[in-house]
């Protein structure tokens, strides 16, 4: 298979290096493009106003010779592999592994998340892949058993492309992982997403902090990674609510 790869972390991060090992180690054929350093929660941003650079990275065993670093976004990643190299024609674009989970609705503010949705717009198969990052680090079980889902199911990515899949990966060793579910977006809220601090000169300022619900559905992402399971997130970019236009009829609304 013919894979493009990125992420959000940056070229250099462990869980991009982990993941291209395993896919070239699998005989899958790769190109890596990613951000020349950490984009972090970027979601799809592109760079509009700046130039964009592209560099060759020389010597990396783990990520082949095909590899390229971009000063821009997750998303300015996919727009200009696709289009740089596009005889290349990847049969799947994988975004990952992220440097923590993607779960519930951090999904739209993950740079991981919108690359392999980037990917999805422009008319390609795509997934994002992410570690629930803990003290284990378990990269290389992450990316192993990526590759194993992926050598395993290409149903996975048959049939019409709705959008990206999200897979998430508990960090946890191989004894302790339970399975794999077909998951829903958890409804996650914050209970207390924004801390007033001070800096040493006396000066204030706001950090965006933590303050997650604990209790989640079984069938929810974020239900099944607390519970050791691989958690496997069909994604959907449809937007428009079909149900609100059948329900609502313009000429009720009277503006003329």
């Amino acid at each position: 298979m013919k894979i493009l790869l990125s992420n959000d972390d940056g070229i250099y991060a462990e869980g991009l290096q982990a993941l291209a090992g395993a896919l070239k180690s699998s005989g899958h054929r790769l190109i890596v493009v990613a951000p020349d350093q950490e984009r972090s929660a970027t979601s799809h941003a592109i760079t509009i106003r700046s130039p964009l650079r592209v560099k060759k990275v020389e010597n990396n065993e783990r990520l082949g010779e095909e590899a390229y670093k971009v000063n821009g976004t997750p998303a300015d990643c996919i727009k200009l592999a696709l289009r740089l190299f596009e005889d290349f024609n990847p049969d799947l674009v994988l975004t990952g592994i992220n440097h923590g989970q993607n779960l519930g609705y951090d999904v739209f503010y993950s740079g991981t998340v919108a690359g392999a949705a980037e990917a999805h717009l422009q008319g390609f198969k795509s997934a994002a892949v992410s570690l629930a990052l803990g003290k284990k680090r378990n990269f290389s079980l992450a990316a192993e058993l990526t590759v194993k889902i992926l050598n395993q199911d290409r149903s996975l990515f048959d049939g019409p492309v709705s959008g990206p899949l999200n897979l998430n990966f508990p960090d946890a060793d191989r004894e302790e992982i339970k399975g794999i579910k077909l998951t829903r977006l958890a409804s996650q809220i914050y209970e207390r997403s924004v801390e007033e601090r001070v800096d040493p000169a006396g000066r204030s300022y706001f950090w965006f902090v933590g303050g997650k619900k604990d209790n989640f559905d079984s069938d929810t992402d974020i239900g099944a990674i607390k519970n050791n399971y691989i958690s496997l997130s069909p994604l959907n970019f449809e937007l428009t609510d079909s149900d609100k236009i059948k329900a609502i009829d313009a000429r009720d609304i009277d503006i003329l």
